[in-house]
């Protein structure tokens, strides 16, 4: 007997999220998959909760995005063709970061 098709099942080792998924709903649930949850709590005001030395990369290549011409004014009739142009854009962001990890 075979296992299931397609793509084995991925699960990551940890689960990060803001403030915004922080309740204790969402952490048992993701405990409750074997998943750490590295969530912060809503009503904590202390800074430096964890996140953000994985975080900030994600923010900063987020706010690259606009930098190209045809994202900074959608000139597209359908969304097929602006997700299109967004693909495109991260790839370029990620072959500029890979030629630069090369020299």
């Amino acid at each position: 007997m075979t296992g299931r098709r397609g793509r084995p099942r991925f699960r990551p080792d940890a689960f990060q999220g803001d403030a915004g998924y922080g309740w204790q709903k969402n952490i048992a649930a993701t405990e409750e998959r074997g998943v750490t949850a590295e969530l912060a709590r809503p009503m904590n005001k202390e800074h430096g909760s964890g996140l953000g030395t994985t975080r900030y990369v994600v923010e900063r290549t987020l706010s690259w995005f606009p930098h190209f011409r045809r994202l900074r004014h959608c000139y597209e009739k359908t969304a097929e063709h602006l997700q299109a142009f967004h693909e495109l854009a991260a790839a370029l962001i990620c072959h500029k970061k890979w030629i630069a990890l090369q020299t």
